[in-house]
């Protein structure tokens, strides 16, 4: 365990500073468990871009897409149902899944991400944007809080924005990076309402139309981060700071594209050290507020927010 463990901590470091500051805060089993998760994650990430930790991402053929999103459903399955597994980073999601209870559909379903992006899909909508999210993210959200404990739906829910919050602010990050490579997240009837056609995201003649419809993709984002935030109040406390500074930490992200503006994509964005610790100790305070008293009267229900697969919208949401 404890092997596996280092190797996964070790990819969480290189992959993602920001998901590893916010998950040293968690209590030992529950980091290891987050570690072991991210690590099957990013490998799964990193095979279908054809990239290393993230990042370099190159072009590769739908047919050779296809085969690589097939091997990973397949060895996946394999460690799902307790076969033998070679590789390390399935070993580790074999023993998440089995000691947290995880349900096979959430691994599987985030799959289905990448199989969106073999097969090019075109995001037209809002919701269609949203729905990869969920997929890539969102059943991420949903694994790591049952690595925390969490199993009521209402909560569950929360977990699930915040993965949609992470992975809409990313997509606003990585958006003329990605679409050197053909991919397009950002919704196609917002690029069009800019005056930005499909094919030339990348090109800085449009940068001031992408910032336009990043703008209004990054203020979805805030209303997916709110919600989320209530459902802080019904994790241990070290997983509710962790929690708690990992929405922080990324929040900031898009607080700092919107100050750059239209030259945000001249260089990576990211949160520098110091900034980064003082969100961290920023959050612990809130995190401790909401264990000991709750939501309080700023809960809400999800209301307008993108329902899940499985739950229904006439469900009361609110916590």
């Amino acid at each position: 365990m404890e092997s596996l463990v280092d190797l996964s901590q070790a990819v969480i470091e290189q992959g993602s500073k920001s998901f590893a500051a916010a998950a040293r805060l968690f209590a030992p089993d529950t980091r290891a468990g987050a570690y072991m998760l991210y690590a099957w994650c990013r490998h799964c990430d990193d095979v279908t871009d054809d990239q290393k930790l993230g990042f370099e991402s190159s072009r590769i053929s739908r047919e050779e897409g296809r085969a690589r999103v097939e091997h990973l459903q397949e060895t996946t399955r394999a460690a799902l149902a307790g076969e033998p597994v070679c590789d390390p980073v399935f070993k580790g999601l074999q023993q998440v899944v089995a000691r947290h209870e995880i349900p096979d559909r959430f691994s599987l379903e985030h799959l289905n991400g990448f199989v969106m992006d073999v097969e090019g899909r075109v995001y037209n909508t809002l919701e269609d944007t949203i729905d990869y999210c969920y997929h890539v993210a969102g059943v991420v959200g949903i694994m790591m809080a049952y690595v925390m404990g969490v199993r009521d739906e209402p909560t569950l829910d929360r977990a699930t924005d915040l993965g949609l919050a992470f992975q809409l602010t990313n997509i606003c990050r990585d958006v003329v990076e990605d679409a050197r490579v053909g991919r397009v997240y950002l919704p196609k009837e917002w690029l069009d309402e800019a005056g930005v056609p499909v094919d030339r995201v990348g090109e800085t003649d449009h940068r001031e139309g992408v910032f336009r419809v990043v703008r209004r993709v990054l203020k979805v984002a805030d209303d997916y981060y709110e919600s989320a935030r209530l459902g802080v109040s019904q994790l241990p406390f070290r997983s509710a700071w962790a929690v708690a500074a990992a929405n922080a930490v990324y929040r900031d992200i898009g607080r700092l594209i919107l100050k750059r503006g239209p030259r945000a994509w001249d260089q990576r964005v990211s949160t520098g050290r110091n900034r980064k610790i003082a969100l961290v100790l920023g959050s612990g305070p809130r995190a401790l507020a909401a264990t000991t008293l709750g939501p309080g009267p700023s809960s809400r229900p999800r209301t307008g927010l993108w329902v899940r697969p499985g739950r229904s919208p006439l469900i009361d949401q609110s916590l």
